[in-house]
Parts: C-alpha cells; sequence; structure tokens
C-alpha cells in the first residue's frame, strides 16, 4: 500500500472509498471489501481516501480509535493499493464542494463507494448526489451487528466508555484493541 497526502496521488483509472474509517470496524471492512472486489472486477488499483485526524476527533473532541500505523496496517491487510491521507484541519474542512470532486478527479475513479451519512465539503455540503454528478457513485448500506444495531465508530467509543470492551472489540471486528487520546 502506498500512501499520499490529499491533491498529491494521480491515476489513470481507481475505484474509490471515501470516509473517517476510524476504528476500520466491521462496517467500515464492509464497505472497504465491496469496494476491493469491484477494483478486482475492473482490473484497476483500490484508493481509500481518509481523514487524519477524523473530523469528529478534530471537531468534537472524539477519542481517536486507531492511530495513524494502525490504521495504515489494517488498511494494507484489507488490500488498498493507495491510501491517501487528507490532513484535516480548520483549512481542509472549509475546502468547497468543487474543490473536493476536482481532487477526485485526478484519481479518475470509475466508481466511488462511500458509507451512510457521508457529507463532505464546507458546511458538510457536499452529499451522494453531489457525487453522481460527476463520477458513478455508491452508497454501501448500513451494517448491523446481529442485534440489528447499527455499527459505527460513535457506538464503539460509547460502548469503551461503558467498560464494554468486549463488545466494543466484536464490532470491530478484533480480539483486542486500544484507543489512542491523542487529537
Amino acid at each position: 500500500m502506498i500512501c499520499f497526502q490529499d491533491n498529491q496521488l494521480e491515476l489513470n483509472q481507481s475505484i474509490v472509498t471515501i470516509g473517517a474509517f476510524d476504528g476500520i470496524h466491521r462496517g467500515h471492512q464492509a464497505l472497504i471489501s465491496q469496494a476491493k472486489a469491484q477494483a478486482d472486477r475492473y482490473g484497476v488499483p483500490l484508493v481509500v481516501y481518509t481523514f487524519d485526524p477524523p473530523p469528529k476527533v478534530y471537531f468534537q473532541n472524539q477519542s481517536k480509535l486507531t492511530s495513524l500505523p494502525e490504521k495504515k496496517k489494517f488498511l494494507e491487510e484489507l488490500g488498498v493499493s493507495y491510501t491517501v491521507f487528507a490532513p484535516f484541519d480548520q483549512v481542509y474542512a472549509s475546502r468547497s464542494v468543487q474543490d473536493f470532486i476536482d481532487e477526485l478527479s485526478k484519481i479518475n475513479p470509475k466508481e466511488i463507494w462511500i458509507g451512510p451519512g457521508f457529507h463532505f465539503g464546507s458546511g458538510k455540503s457536499g452529499s451522494i448526489e453531489d457525487l453522481t454528478k460527476h463520477f458513478n457513485a455508491f452508497q454501501h448500506p448500513v451494517v448491523t451487528c446481529s442485534k440489528g444495531e447499527v455499527i459505527s465508530s460513535t457506538r464503539i467509543r460509547e460502548l469503551f466508555r461503558q467498560q464494554k470492551a468486549e463488545q466494543a472489540y466484536y464490532l470491530l471486528g478484533r480480539k483486542s484493541y486500544a484507543i489512542t487520546n491523542s487529537h
């Protein structure tokens, strides 16, 4: 896996999945696996476009579920070809929807895959509708646990806060885990 900062990667074709991917939990794994299957089908590289720190960590001072080295390791294990780590700060967060779309155009996505509720651009003004105006964009369905509850990084953080680590580990799809409290 090769890592880039935002605006540095250029490809002839790719399949792209975009998200914070904090924790790389079972929901993230399902989304990345779907995108990987499409990349394999088309014979093009899989690009994960993610943010460091994740937006909720930056704006809401939430605990970070995965350090950057951990995130890189997990993404590599999932077969990702390239990862773009956008340095998330106030300047990045103020970018326009069009700026983000222009950046994505440089990697020529045949398809873009996002999770439910993904928004981008200043004030979260961009949505899947904006992506579909320029690309073949798809939203992966919500992934739930056996009890029917949505798997999310927010829920995993809450389980850790409630000292229900075993349940959190299950949702993460890993045996053990450490929360990184750095911002």
